[in-house]
C-alpha cells in the first residue's frame, strides 16, 4: 500500500455508528457486491452508487461507535472507500479498520475545514493531510511503521499468513 493516498472526500457528521455504515439486516449477506451496496446506507442512501475506489470519507467525532461487528470496516473497503479520517473513533473500529486492511487517520482540524467533494492527499506516515483545492495542510496522527506492515499487507491475517504460513 502506498503511504500517501488520494480521494474526494464524503463528508459526514459525528456518531456515526456501525449501523448505520451498515446495517444489520442485512448481516446474512456473504457476498463483496451484496454488501458494499448497503454501505452508509443508515445515514447516506446512494453512498454505494456514489463513492469511487480510493475516494475518502471526512467524519467527526465517535466514528464507527457502536456494535463491533467487523462488517462496517469490510462495507467501505468492498464500497471503495480508501481512508476515513475522522476527529476521533470508536476504538474497536479503529482496530478492526487496521486489522481489515483499511487505512484511518485521526485529524482535529480538518474536519470544519473541508468540504464535500473536496480532494484530499494523506500522508498516512507523517499524518500530513492536504486539502488540493483550498491548499491547505493538516496535522494528523501518523500511523506507527507496525500498523503501515498491516496495512501493506492487507490486514493483519494476510500478515500472518506471510509471517508464518498457516494460521
Amino acid at each position: 500500500m502506498n503511504h500517501k493516498l488520494m480521494g474526494k472526500v464524503f463528508l459526514l457528521g459525528d456518531n456515526i455508528d456501525t449501523d448505520q455504515i451498515y446495517p444489520g439486516r442485512y448481516i446474512e449477506l456473504t457476498s463483496k457486491s451484496d454488501i458494499a451496496a448497503h454501505c452508509m446506507e443508515g445515514v447516506r442512501p446512494g453512498f454505494s452508487s456514489q463513492v469511487c475506489k480510493g475516494d475518502i470519507i471526512v467524519a467527526g467525532e465517535n466514528f464507527g461507535c457502536g456494535s463491533s461487528r467487523e462488517h462496517a470496516v469490510i462495507t467501505l473497503k468492498e464500497a471503495g472507500v480508501g481512508l476515513v479520517i475522522a476527529k476521533s473513533f470508536a476504538r474497536i473500529f479503529f482496530r478492526n479498520a487496521i486489522n481489515l486492511g483499511l487505512p484511518v487517520i485521526t485529524c482535529k482540524s480538518v474536519y470544519e475545514r473541508v468540504r464535500e467533494s473536496d480532494v484530499l492527499e494523506a500522508n498516512l506516515l507523517t499524518g500530513e493531510i492536504k486539502s488540493l483545492r483550498r491548499s491547505e495542510v493538516f496535522k494528523g496522527e501518523p500511523l506507527p511503521e507496525f500498523v503501515m506492515e498491516i496495512l501493506n499487507n492487507g490486514g493483519i491475517k494476510n500478515m500472518f499468513k506471510e509471517k508464518y504460513g498457516q494460521i
